[in-house]
This record gives C-alpha cells, sequence and structure tokens, in this order.
C-alpha cells in the first residue's frame, strides 16, 4: 500500500512552523518512513502538485493571492491542517487589523514603490478557516512537536487527534509551579489560554503569552480587569496583550473590548 501523500504550504508567517517540522529529530525518519511528502518547498526541491491525503497550512491569509491559492489547497487535500498560530487564529500578522489605517494606507505604506497588484493587495488578516474548512488544528508560536507527531499518527489510522481543551493554568499546576500571576504579580495570560505546550514559558519563570489562543470557557474580560486594577497595566497594554496572537477570536477580542 502506497504511504500517504503530504504537502506543507506557506502563507504569511515567518515559517518557523514549517521549520519545526525538521526539527522532530529523534523520529523524523520514522515519520518520513510512513508518508511521502510531495510538496514542501522549504525543505526539498522535487515538489509534486496533488492531490494530497494531508495538507499542512502555516501562515495568515493577508491578501487575495492567497485566498485562491487557499481555496485550491482545500480541493486538493483530504485533511487540511492548520499549523500554527498564524493559521489558527491570525496570529502576530493579523495585528495589521487594528493599526488605525484602511488596508489601501497598509499597502501603500509597505510597498513604496507604488507598484499596485490587487491580488497582492492589502486585505484583513485572517485564519484559514475563515475561507476554507479546517479539520485539525495545530496550535501555538510554535506548535509543540509531540502533537504534530500525535497528529499524524492520529490521521494515518483515521481518528481526530486528542488536544487539550483545558488551559495552561492547568500544566502549571500539574508541574507544580509557582503561579507568576497570584505569586509574583506578572500579567500571566495561562488562565484563558488553551493547553498543550507543557506550559513551557511559565516552566521558564516567564508569563504565558496567549500564543496558543484561548481555551475552554475562558474568562478572558475578567482577567483583562484583573490586569488592570490589581497589576495595574494600562488599557493599551491590555488590549495589546489579547490582540498580540489571538485578537481575531471572540474569546480574546472579549479581553481587548472589557479594557477600552
Amino acid at each position: 500500500m502506497a504511504n500517504p501523500k503530504v504537502a506543507f504550504f506557506k502563507f504569511s508567517s515567518c515559517a518557523g512552523c514549517l521549520l519545526n517540522v525538521l526539527n522532530i529529530e529523534p523520529v523524523l525518519l520514522t515519520v518520513l518512513s510512513v508518508i511521502d511528502i510531495e510538496y514542501f518547498v522549504m525543505a526539498k526541491r522535487d515538489n509534486h502538485h496533488g492531490p494530497y491525503t494531508i495538507g499542512f497550512v502555516e501562515g495568515a491569509v493577508t491578501t487575495p493571492k492567497e485566498v485562491l491559492e487557499l481555496r485550491k489547497i482545500r480541493e486538493e487535500c483530504a485533511i487540511v491542517v492548520a499549523m500554527g498560530t498564524c493559521a489558527v487564529t491570525g496570529g502576530v500578522p493579523s495585528i495589521k487589523n487594528w493599526c488605525g489605517m484602511n488596508q489601501d494606507q497598509l499597502t501603500k505604506t509597505v510597498y513604496k514603490e507604488n507598484i499596485y497588484d490587487p491580488f497582492l493587495a492589502s486585505i484583513p488578516t485572517k485564519a484559514i478557516d475563515h475561507y476554507i474548512k479546517v479539520d485539525a488544528y495545530l496550535r501555538g508560536c510554535t506548535y509543540d512537536k509531540g502533537e504534530f507527531v500525535e497528529l499524524v499518527k492520529r490521521a494515518l489510522k483515521g481518528e481526530d487527534p486528542l488536544f487539550r481543551p483545558h488551559s495552561v493554568c492547568n500544566e502549571c499546576k500539574l508541574k507544580e509551579n509557582v503561579c507568576l500571576l497570584i505569586s509574583k504579580g506578572q500579567p500571566c495570560m495561562g488562565s484563558v489560554s488553551a493547553a498543550g505546550c507543557g506550559a513551557l514559558c511559565p516552566s521558564l519563570n516567564r508569563q504565558c503569552e496567549g500564543c496558543r489562543g484561548p481555551a475552554n470557557d475562558c474568562n478572558a474580560a475578567s482577567l483583562a480587569k484583573t490586569f488592570m486594577e490589581d497589576l495595574g497595566l494600562s488599557k493599551d497594554d491590555v488590549v495589546r496583550k489579547f490582540r498580540k496572537y489571538a485578537g481575531n477570536t471572540p474569546e480574546f477580542s472579549k479581553g481587548a473590548e472589557a479594557a477600552l
């Protein structure tokens, strides 16, 4: 039986999520033995057109050209995976949605040559599921490598990946970490952010920045008020925290709105 055909695509992003695929050194050869990577421009020269069994998409959608390319990917892939924060929620590129300029002004500010191509013009940044159906999500900036391997294994078995829906705070408790918010007064977003990273940042004494997006039943508005009333953060600082990675989501939008 032939191995499943897999493709990796990149839109507006830093390419860190694609690089992370190549960083699963202990199991990379094992993964490569059970899938055939047909399209991966960063990693190989010889790339092939679909159809594909699985298409991993990194990056947010920021131009009309990317919308067209994304819809073609959906047609060619049996399974589409949003890979990393930019694809899942819009990520850092979505910050431009609140910069105070319209999209035409943004295009002219960035591209000062005055070369205008309507297919490359700036549009509001969106996650890929704004335009197409997405079958699975790898959260994080960048995602956890163990979750990537688990998703591939489950997909090969025809099963849905069982990723954690609860908050990073749960992982901190399991690791017996000192709470950075309560004990050290740091504006940690672990209580509203989705788990799966192993509480990586808090375990290194760094506050969670919410890169994995909202957890189940998160109360972002309450946390925003805590940041301002108990920690003394300014309204602008709180808004920036909730819009940094997942400002497009309804849950984190409530956090930003509570500060305004």
